[in-house]
């Protein structure tokens, strides 16, 4: 992660929308809500992922609509997805591999 990327997450805006984001969910997971499941939310999401381009923007950096609730499980998740949107993947070797 770029250093003004990772720099925003120790901000107060950032502790704000958070702490916002979580009180909007009540504290759970949105996506095991959307599943009838009833997990406690311990990480809040970027939807539209975090770079040196979407950062500048307040609405994505730090905006109710952009952020969700989720839980461990459902964060990775939703990593592993975009991950596999990619046109190639690292074997454990570090060789590139093209997908098809």
């Amino acid at each position: 992660m770029q250093k003004d990327v990772a720099s925003f997450y120790k901000t107060p805006e950032w502790k704000s929308a958070r702490e916002a984001c979580l009180k909007k969910a009540g504290g759970l997971c949105e996506e095991c809500l959307k599943k009838g499941m009833i997990t406690p939310a311990t990480i809040v999401h970027h939807r539209v992922h975090m770079n040196a381009r979407t950062i500048t923007d307040p609405k994505l950096r730090s905006g109710l609509d952009n952020l969700e609730a989720l839980c461990v499980n459902c964060h990775a998740a939703a990593h592993s997805t975009r991950a596999s949107a990619r046109r190639y993947s690292v074997d454990a070797m570090g060789h590139v591999i093209g997908r098809d």
